[in-house]
């Protein structure tokens, strides 16, 4: 899925921490938050993030469960995207998430199409994934796992394994 100009992608994740940000459980995961957010502010394609004055965004809260940390980024592409999260060292941290966050049963992720130069708001992502876990993947919210092309382009959803879609 190509870039396009007008079209940037948002996404939204969330996690439920095992113990607080000052708990020795979480040592290892505070440790990697200075260079993760360094590679992501760095990386191709990447457009922006949710942070504080501190440069991340632990501090957010947007729900009642104070254990919920999110993030939020926007990037040009899916594939860019897709390059920071699985091809960088993002991934090796991802390995050790049991450690520091509970496992999560339902979508954890949501992604949505922004007009480029547009930021996204911390409600307009938990409306997206409240959508996406109450209606399922569609062009408004969908994951990595059945990826919808920007609107101006839309037609039919992408199946990322699909071999269909490699030859669409």
């Amino acid at each position: 899925m190509s870039a396009s100009p007008c079209w940037h992608l948002a996404q939204l994740n969330i996690g439920r921490v095992r113990a607080p940000m000052d708990d020795p459980l979480m040592a290892g995961f505070v440790a990697e938050l200075e260079s993760v957010n360094a590679l992501a502010d760095s990386a191709a394609g990447f457009v922006w993030r949710l942070q504080t004055e501190a440069g991340d965004a632990t501090a957010i809260r947007p729900y009642d469960d104070d254990r919920i940390l999110i993030n939020m980024s926007v990037w040009k592409t899916i594939e860019a995207l897709k390059a920071f999260v699985y091809r960088t060292h993002h991934v090796d941290v991802m390995r050790q998430r049991e450690k520091w966050f509970e496992r999560i049963d339902t979508y954890f992720i949501a992604l949505w199409w922004v007009p480029a130069g547009t930021i996204p708001t911390v409600l307009e992502a938990k409306l997206r994934l409240d959508h996406l876990r109450q209606h399922g993947e569609s062009p408004y919210a969908f994951s990595f796992k059945k990826v919808f092309s920007p609107p101006a382009e839309l037609s039919e959803p992408t199946t990322i394994s699909s071999k269909a879609a490699d030859s669409a």
